[in-house]
């Protein structure tokens, strides 16, 4: 979850399938009304991300490239009241967001109609992640906030080990504007993993043609990620 320890269900959450974070169930105009938030979250100085932002999808970094955007949030990074980040685009607000691989296959979550929003029912996603909050506030708060989301949101009886793939940006809306994806993946190796609101999630491993099949459901993110990983992109 994106919200520290309050769960979606108590909050009045709903997801923005475009990217895939959470966000009040509040609608002015059939919008989302960012003024109701209240949270705060950690963003980053646009012209601060290593590397800049100048690019769309996927965008590889390597050991050094997380050591460098560790750097910039220890000495730029900041926390911020999310209705203002959302309309900043001078920020990036920083999501960890992680892809479950085993061999060819990829842990592909499909939402219930059971969720509050039905504008959600029924989209697709294969990443898991969220913002960061003062919760994971310390030495590392992008590592604490990866592992915080993946106890929230997985149900696993082993220990991930987080492999950086890289950055995802897309600038083409005015929510991707104001997000920076920090990609990891995580190696099933034959090990279970399942979903922990099995009331309005389902997910199981997928191959490319079963990913192909949901392609039109896939949040958008998602889409950018398996095109960049060459999973399940549809070819006609």
């Amino acid at each position: 979850m994106a919200f520290g320890e309050c769960s979606a269900e108590r909050c009045g959450l709903v997801r923005i399938h475009s990217i895939g974070v959470t966000l009040p169930l509040t609608l002015r105009g059939g919008r989302v009304d960012f003024g109701t938030l209240s949270e705060r979250v950690l963003v980053l100085p646009r012209n601060a991300v290593p590397g800049g932002c100048n690019f769309h999808g996927l965008r590889s970094a390597n050991a050094s490239g997380i050591a460098d955007l560790r750097a910039a949030v220890a000495s730029k990074g900041r926390y911020l009241e999310r209705a203002a980040a959302e309309n900043d685009p001078g920020h990036k607000q920083l999501i960890p967001y992680v892809v479950v691989r085993d061999a060819e296959r990829v842990f592909l979550m499909q939402r219930t109609d059971a969720g509050g929003d039905p504008r959600l029912h029924g989209k697709a996603t294969i990443g898991v992640g969220g913002h960061l909050n003062p919760v994971d506030e310390g030495a590392d708060a992008l590592m604490s906030g990866l592992r915080r989301e993946w106890a929230e949101e997985l149900d696993t009886d082993w220990e991930p080990a987080f492999e950086l793939i890289g950055l995802l940006n897309d600038e083409s809306n005015p929510v991707g504007a104001v997000h920076l994806g920090i990609v990891f993946s995580v190696d099933a190796a034959g090990r279970s993993v399942g979903v922990r609101e099995l009331d309005k999630l389902s997910g199981a491993f997928a191959g490319g043609t079963e990913v192909a099949m949901s392609w039109d459901r896939l949040e958008t993110w998602s889409q950018l990620v398996a095109t960049s990983l060459g999973i399940g992109v549809p070819t006609g």
